[in-house]
């Protein structure tokens, strides 16, 4: 099983060049707090807050995946380059459809040079 690096809060953290390192591995989930059952609903993954991640060949965000709980809904890879020069940060809309009464979403980035990072839970709400 590899390792799972998770989020912490940057402002917690001393050093720039480590607060540099977690953020610009982390995903954050963006997406409404509730949903509805059956309908689509979009949910946005950007890896990085306040640093974004270099795209090089050696060194570059392989793949974003999203789950619900353990269940995986989602995933988009990535080919080295794909971002070119531009200092921007890796976002990735999924639309997914609802089916129980909530959602607890959780996504993994995984960074061909420090592996898999995990985010913050995001818990939502689904009406019927």
């Amino acid at each position: 099983m590899p390792k799972i690096n998770k989020y912490v809060d940057i402002d917690t953290v001393e050093r720039e060049a480590k607060k540099d390192l977690i953020d610009r591995h982390s995903p954050f989930i963006h997406c409404n707090e509730t949903a509805t059952k059956g309908e689509p609903f979009e949910v946005t993954v950007k890896m990085g807050n306040e640093y974004t991640h270099p795209d090089d060949f050696d060194h570059y965000i392989e793949s974003v995946s999203l789950f619900n709980g353990e269940t995986l809904l989602a995933k988009a890879t990535y080919v080295p380059g794909t971002l070119g020069n531009v200092k921007a940060h890796n976002t990735t809309t999924f639309t997914i459809i609802p089916t129980s009464k909530k959602l607890n979403l959780v996504a993994h980035g995984y960074c061909t040079k420090h592996g898999i990072w995990e985010s913050t839970p995001v818990e939502v709400s689904v009406a019927e």
